[in-house]
């Protein structure tokens, strides 16, 4: 996994969050929603990270399906902003499509590691 494509697009997503955590707390909107997707959004990336180092198959396997629930943790809470009026229809949509796109590569990642393990 040294050059990992989902480990890359977590991280960055990561960021974008914490940018955007920034901003919202610049403008003193909804702080605990905000601490909230924050450490949603950062756990996708620190457990795919995490997974690198994993004890065996079964650790690997738990951490991406970690890593997984933490996507869905963070676009139950970027909709919550949104349904808010926190932060716009534009911003939404790249963030929780951004977030999707993590998660299917997660979901295809699982697939492949369970299937090999029959």
């Amino acid at each position: 996994m040294a050059d990992s494509i989902l480990r890359d697009k977590a991280k960055e997503f990561a960021k974008e969050i914490i940018f955007l955590g920034r901003e919202l707390k610049l403008n003193r909107k909804e702080t605990v929603l905000i601490n909230q997707i924050l450490r949603s959004a950062t756990s996708i990336g620190a457990n795919i990270h995490e997974a690198q180092y994993a004890q065996g198959k079964k650790d690997f396997i738990s951490k991406l399906e970690i890593a997984q629930k933490e996507c869905y943790e963070t676009e139950y809470w970027l909709e919550l902003l949104f349904e808010t009026y926190c932060i716009d229809e534009a911003k939404y949509r790249k963030l929780q499509n951004d977030c999707g796109s993590v998660r299917r590569m997660l979901i295809a990642s699982l697939r492949t590691i369970k299937s090999r393990q029959d």
